[in-house]
């Protein structure tokens, strides 16, 4: 079980409230219409009006409950309604109650880094506000159950993430997450300090366990997310033949995600760059599929897995992830694609986001992460630009 730890509230930056009012208001239209009904019954004299009025103010009062305790039953039952019905109570939940409303987003932050970037933070904002009704989840390594950080926090970007009514922040504790999975006996054995790539290694395992036990959709701290991805059971192309593991969602408890879990340990190889994250997907859907090219715009399916076309999320690929930081002479509409992966790790001369640059990732924060953008990066300090920016 996770321990009881603090997480988000609402505040600043949270976003539009479902319309869960409509129900409640229905209901009281319902029941004034009963109570127009029985308070007008037919004009015929009765001696036992008296008796049969108080009669019927009770059953009136009864369908009343009934009907209205029926509504706030089903709107109970909506994640979207849960986070406006009840914000208070998400001071008190614990990772393991977030996760089990259903269909969350994960993100992890596995450095020690207690301030999330503006890409990170950009990420977040835009999966809270693409699934409005879902649980946005941002584990964060540096976190522990004594740090204190909330919507005062000094970090600007953590008081942003907190104040949105469906993001949720919360200590990754390895051990806790990789109980009941293959990758346990593994974590007890590994030596953290000698593994060269011990940050994208642990990030590859904690999200396998975390997509495992609980479902939903992962997706890496880079991606920025533009539109609802309409599958539930899909692995994320980054060229034909050739699977990421940066974005991937699956139903709890699916056997492909627990094969892959005893494979990164049957396979594992720490000196590899990757061979625990997309090569591991790769090998494992070939298992199990006979993968053949991309053709067009059509996505591949094979044994109930969803492999989506390199368009629904790299649009643009590894070798020209600088044109995200460059500016163009016509946007991209991207209209194909769920999601952009902006290639954070192939980021080696850390380029950033500038108010006034016109560079497509400023106008993408633009568009969906405004939060961030105005609260981040218009009040970053600009630098100039060199030639190989400013060309598309």
């Amino acid at each position: 079980m996770f321990p009881t730890v603090w997480v988000s509230s609402p505040g600043r930056g949270a976003l539009r409230e479902p319309d869960w009012h409509h129900d409640g208001n229905q209901a009281m239209e319902k029941c004034r219409f009963l109570r127009t009904i029985i308070r007008h019954p037919h004009p015929r004299h009765d001696p036992k009006g008296p008796r049969k009025a108080r009669m019927l103010r009770k059953i009136q009062i009864c369908l009343c409950f009934f009907f209205v305790s029926g509504i706030l039953y089903e709107i109970s039952l909506l994640s979207g309604c849960f986070f406006s019905y009840v914000p208070m109570s998400k001071h008190f939940l614990t990772p393991e109650q977030v996760l089990n409303l259903g269909k969350s987003i994960i993100f992890l932050e596995t450095t020690e880094r207690l301030e999330p970037t503006p890409l990170v933070s950009c990420s977040v904002e835009s999966a809270a506000r693409i699934y409005q009704d879902r649980p946005i989840i941002l584990f964060m390594k540096g976190l522990s159950n004594e740090t204190v950080l909330g919507l005062n926090s000094s970090y600007a970007a953590f008081s942003l993430l907190s104040s949105m009514k469906n993001v949720f922040i919360f200590p990754l504790q390895m051990e806790t997450v990789f109980q009941e999975t293959p990758l346990l006996q593994w974590y007890n054995q590994v030596v953290p300090e000698q593994e060269k790539n011990w940050i994208h290694i642990s990030s590859d395992a904690s999200r396998l366990a975390l997509i495992w036990k609980y479902g939903g959709i992962y997706m890496d701290t880079d991606v920025i997310s533009i539109r609802p991805i309409p599958e539930e059971t899909f692995l994320a192309a980054q060229k034909s033949k050739f699977s990421s593991n940066g974005i991937f969602g699956f139903p709890a408890r699916h056997k492909f995600i627990w094969d892959c879990m005893e494979n990164f340990v049957l396979k594992y190889n720490g000196n590899i760059w990757g061979n625990q994250g997309p090569f591991l997907m790769t090998r494992m859907l070939k298992t199990v599929c006979n993968l053949t090219d991309f053709q067009g715009m059509e996505d591949h399916s094979c044994q109930n897995i969803s492999f989506l076309n390199p368009k629904r999320f790299y649009p643009i690929p590894y070798p020209a992830w600088g044109r995200y930081y460059a500016v163009w002479d016509k946007s991209p509409n991207f209209k194909h694609s769920y999601a952009l992966h902006l290639w954070n790790f192939m980021n080696r001369n850390r380029k950033a986001v500038v108010a006034g640059s016109n560079t497509l990732a400023e106008n993408l924060y633009k568009a969906y992460c405004p939060t961030t953008y105005e609260d981040l990066i218009q009040n970053a300090k600009p630098r100039e630009f060199t030639d190989s920016e400013d060309v598309a």
